[in-house]
């Protein structure tokens, strides 16, 4: 025995028999007070003995037939590990046919030829000893009934009767248990087994079931092909009876297992130790259950309490002992023993009887801190006897604590369930006893609560990018907080992209794996918060992959793919491109998308093209890498399905006709050798179409054609294999040439001093030869009729589009002399002038009073006013125009022009700007009207539609025009000697009007 150890050891390393020490050990622990004994212990030694020496017979076995090949392995100490081997070591297949079953033979429902070996042998693994053990091997050949017709054959004569019946299919037979019922005992709590194999053809299959039960859920386990059952953990609930069936296709047998299941011994109520003071009462209590119920016997100090030393103060009832009065002489050991035949148990409890005042076990002035709004838990840990009452109080003077606020525990401990910040101070716990009384103090401090003012918050971060996490914290200024900060319940990764900063956690240069769960611990001494947030790392999908084409058709094709990662965004819709490796080779087209949860389409497909598809997978971040490109689709050739487009016929001369048009993409032709047929003829002439056959070009040119005559078109496409559908007609015309005849008739009427409306006759359409656009008006002014002076002639061009046959020509000046003329505009040009016409307009109001007032006095004050302002208007004109801003005089010409001239657009029937040919200045919207603002009622009649639009427009391609007044100058000599001398005052002031 070892030295101050109750430890016993049993060395046989250096010699000895391990048989010596068989036996049944106990430890006795002795003292004054009483002696406490162990539970029996029992050693015996492990045995692995060899195999009986016994003669096996070879196993002859006709096909089908059942066999059991024994392996009856020796005793052993602990039971041997059963397993069947061939000579290689390798071990025997097992199926639902051939099984082992629970006492280690080999069962074989049916044999079949594959079954004939000469080395079935059964192993025995003693564990303990490391020692296995080999059965001599067994034998077996299995007779096919083709064999055993042939054998008998040969033994008997022509007229003999022979012939084996071949193998015959027969209902489930069991092979163990045998008969038709059996017992099974297990003690509680152990694993219980049970076993059923059956020997039929087919091979049975086996099936359990409980009579008037189910079998227990989460405890129930198939083993060995289903012919083992197997409950774990039983108990008395699970005795019963257990059915197993075997069936096959022939009929079935089964067998009833009736299960018992027996307890040895177990505790109910342990005996527990007591501690009494002289004179008071106690009991033991041993109380204990099993199948069948234990009996209960008691020992004290380890002998028998029938012939133990006799204490009147103790009394024994059953499962109980009741103490009453006790001495100190009444200490001592008790040991209860509960036994039936599966087992039993010991317990000892100590008896202790002691007179002791009280001692309190907590040190003293001990410091207590919790948070805020926590429990409080105060220590008084006392020992005495008889046991002390405790009372606790706060302060040193103050009262005893009382009330719903404390919990007071039999251990001594005081309880404040919930402690506030006034809790803190000094608290006295006082036990005592009728030997004696004794007190301590402790302190409480009670800390306000750390928090997270700031918690970190959900983050969706693209990749590569920078996040940061934010925890900022609140804590009691006496505790020392540290912040640690968790991935996924983790440390974080060693790395140095993640920088920890005083309140807040950055990654920077975000990647996929740090996507999840990043949780902020904040710890103290005393309290610990935390708060998590979740980051996803989003980015543009993945490519999509394994692309697959299937379902080839001529003018289709389906499209498969295995989306890529959607990295945390889903995938809103998928883009498919194709690429013509026939024509345009590594150039990729859009061809349709699919919604993000689509990922098979079909495609319509031209003919003659090399398909190869790819896939981009697109979500809210963006497009992927296109997926690898499928598999090549040669599609077959065809005709075209299709004509070009914009087919157009317009003569760049006068003798010949363009036919263009849009040439079809390499994909539209269908087929190799794309080429077109142009066809042309005359409208309302040609009968016939001429044709003519051209490469892939885009215009042909027809010679010889008459000036502007009107052409149908059309453009056929073709291919080796054959022509497009016939195509729609166009009309188009042959080159322009230039008008052949000046419009005639050009009269003029005179609106007003600044407003005349001209009028001509159309020209013949067939002079026009080409597209009408128009009649250009030339005018100039030829003299002024107030003073004689000789300038430079500038001719001013209104433009009149469509077929219009009058228009206006505003901002004449007043009492001039002018001439003009009209000419017919097409395409290419502008045909001859019609004779110039002369007309004059009359004076303004102004005018025709100066000679009358002239001579008058308040006329010579009021142009000395005049003067005097348009110096002041000169000056102010001068310093803005300096400075950008409008001329004033401009200002009032817009402000009191006359709306009945104002320019409207040419869609409304008004004339447009015109430019004045000497300072290539935009004539301002309205002129100038008479003084006195009168208009002859039968000249207002006229319609705005009238105006025209300046020289120098330009066409549409449609033939429309667009005008604009020109900036040429057409300088002649004038007409007369006109004055150069500067205008009169009256005049000057009427252009400020």
């Amino acid at each position: 025995m070892k030295p101050n150890s109750g430890t016993l050891v049993i060395n046989i390393m250096n010699g000895g028999k391990a048989e010596a020490y068989e036996g049944v050990y106990q430890c006795t622990a002795r003292n004054e007070r009483g002696a406490a004994i162990s539970n029996n212990i029992v050693i015996r030694p492990s045995r692995s003995p060899l195999w009986t020496k016994e003669k096996l017979e070879p196993n002859q076995v006709r096909e089908g037939d059942s066999l059991v090949l024994h392996c009856r392995p020796p005793v052993g100490l602990p039971p041997p590990i059963i397993f069947w081997m061939d000579n290689a070591f390798q071990r025997l297949p097992q199926s639902e046919r051939v099984s082992q079953g629970l006492n280690g033979d080999l069962y074989f429902s049916n044999v079949q030829p594959e079954d004939t070996r000469e080395d079935y042998i059964c192993y025995a693994r003693f564990n303990h000893t490391q020692t296995i053990q080999q059965k001599q091997p067994i034998s077996v050949k299995v007779f096919s009934m083709d064999s055993l017709n042939d054998t008998i054959a040969a033994n008997l004569s022509d007229t003999d009767i022979y012939g084996a019946k071949p193998v015959t299919e027969r209902q489930p037979v069991l092979l163990t248990p045998t008969g038709s019922t059996s017992t099974k005992v297990e003690l509680r709590g152990n694993v219980l087994l049970l076993e059923c194999i059956a020997a039929g053809l087919p091979t049975p299959v086996i099936r359990w079931i409980k009579e008037g039960g189910e079998l227990p859920a989460n405890r129930t386990f198939f083993e060995n092909f289903k012919k083992t059952l197997k409950i774990i953990d039983v108990s008395e609930a699970d005795s019963g009876n257990y059915k197993c069936i075997a069936r096959n296709i022939l009929g079935s047998a089964h067998h009833v297992i009736s299960v018992t299941v027996k307890a040895a011994p177990y505790w109910i109520t342990a005996p527990r130790n007591l501690v009494l003071s002289p004179g008071e009462d106690g009991t033991l209590i041993c109380r204990a259950n099993g199948n069948p119920k234990p009996s209960i016997s008691w020992l004290a100090n380890g002998v028998p309490i029938a012939i133990a030393p006799e204490d009147p103060s103790r009394k024994v009832d059953g499962d109980t002992i009741i103490f009453s009065r006790v001495q100190e002489r009444s200490s001592a050991v008790y040991q209860c023993n509960a036994s039936n035949e599966y087992g039993y148990l010991l317990a000892n409890a100590f008896v202790n009887v002691l007179a002791e005042p009280p001692r309190i076990l907590t040190p003293a002035n001990k410091l207590y801190q919790v948070i805020a709004d926590s429990p409080a838990l105060l220590d008084c840990a006392y020992f005495g006897s008889p046991k002390p009452e405790i009372e606790w109080f706060k302060g040193v003077k103050g009262s005893i604590l009382r009330g719903n606020e404390y919990v007071f525990h039999d251990n001594g401990t005081l309880e404040i369930p919930v402690a506030q910040k006034d809790s803190t101070g000094t608290y006295t716990c006082v036990a005592r006893n009728e030997l004696g009384k004794i007190q301590n103090e402790v302190q409480l401090e009670v800390k306000d609560p750390t928090m997270i003012i700031k918690q970190p918050e959900y983050k969706v971060i693209q990749r590569y990018g920078q996040v940061s996490f934010e925890c900022i914290i609140k804590h009691d200024s006496t505790l020392a907080p540290t912040v640690i900060w968790l991935k996924d319940n983790d440390e974080l990764p060693d790395d140095e992209r993640f920088l920890v900063g005083k309140d807040n956690l950055t990654i920077m240069n975000v990647t996929d794996k740090d996507d999840g769960t990043y949780t902020c611990i904040v710890n103290t001494t005393l309290d610990s918060v935390s708060a998590s947030a979740v980051l996803t790392v989003v980015a543009r999908p993945n490519p999509p992959f394994d692309l697959e084409l299937t379902g080839q058709l001529e003018r289709s094709v389906e499209l498969s793919w295995i989306p890529g990662d959607e990295n945390n965004s889903p995938i809103t819709n998928f883009v498919i491109e194709y690429e013509d490796g026939l024509h345009e080779s590594g150039v990729w087209h859009y061809q349709t998308e699919v919604p993000g949860t689509q990922t098979t389409v079909q495609l319509k497909l031209s003919p003659y093209v090399n398909y190869s598809f790819r896939v981009i997978a697109v979500n809210e971040i963006g497009r992927s890498q296109p997926s690898e490109p499928s598999e090549q689709y040669l599609t077959k050739s065809a005709n075209p399905d299709e004509n070009p487009s914009n087919v157009q016929g317009i003569g760049s001369e006068p003798d010949n006709l363009v036919i263009t048009w849009e040439s079809l993409k390499g994909f539209q032709s269908n087929g190799p050798g794309l080429q077109y047929k142009v066809s042309w003829r005359q409208k309302d002439v040609d009968d016939e179409w001429t044709s003519v056959i051209v490469a892939n070009v885009s215009k042909y040119i027809v010679s010889g054609t008459p000036t502007f005559v009107p052409y149908e078109i059309k453009v056929q496409a073709l291919n080796d294999l054959g022509y497009a559908p016939e195509p729609s007609e166009v009309i188009g015309h042959s080159g322009e040439d230039l008008p052949m005849v000046a419009p005639g008739n050009v009269q003029v009427h005179v609106i007003n001093s600044t407003l005349a409306k001209v009028h001509w006759d159309p020209v013949p359409l067939k002079t026009v030869r080409g597209h009408l656009q128009g009649y250009k008006v030339y005018y100039w002014k030829v003299q002024s009729l107030s003073r004689r002076s000789r300038r430079h002639i500038e001719k001013k061009i209104l433009t009149f589009r469509g077929n219009k046959t009058f228009g206006m020509l505003p901002g004449l000046e007043p009492y001039s002399s002018y001439k003009l003329n009209v000419r017919v505009v097409n395409g290419k040009g502008e045909g001859p002038a019609s004779p110039d016409k002369v007309f004059r307009t009359p004076e303004g109001a102004m005018a025709s009073r100066q000679v009358d007032i002239a001579t008058q006095g308040w006329f010579i004050g009021l142009m000395c006013a005049v003067a005097l302002l348009i110096l002041i208007l000169l000056i102010v004109c001068f310093i803005r125009r300096n400075k950008g801003g409008k001329y004033p005089v401009k200002e009032k010409e817009d402000a009191h022009a006359d709306p009945e001239i104002q320019p409207m657009k040419e869609d409304d029937g008004t004339f447009g700007e015109y430019s004045d040919a000497e300072d290539h200045k935009p004539l301002k919207k309205g002129s100038r009207t008479p003084s006195d603002r009168t208009v002859k009622k039968e000249d207002s009649d006229d319609s705005l539609v009238d105006y025209g639009e300046g020289v120098n427009g330009q066409f549409n391609e449609d033939g429309s025009f667009i005008g604009q007044y020109s900036g040429k100058k057409e300088k002649e000599p004038a007409e007369g000697n006109e004055s150069s001398e500067a205008p009169s005052p009256v005049n000057a002031m009427n252009s400020f009007v």
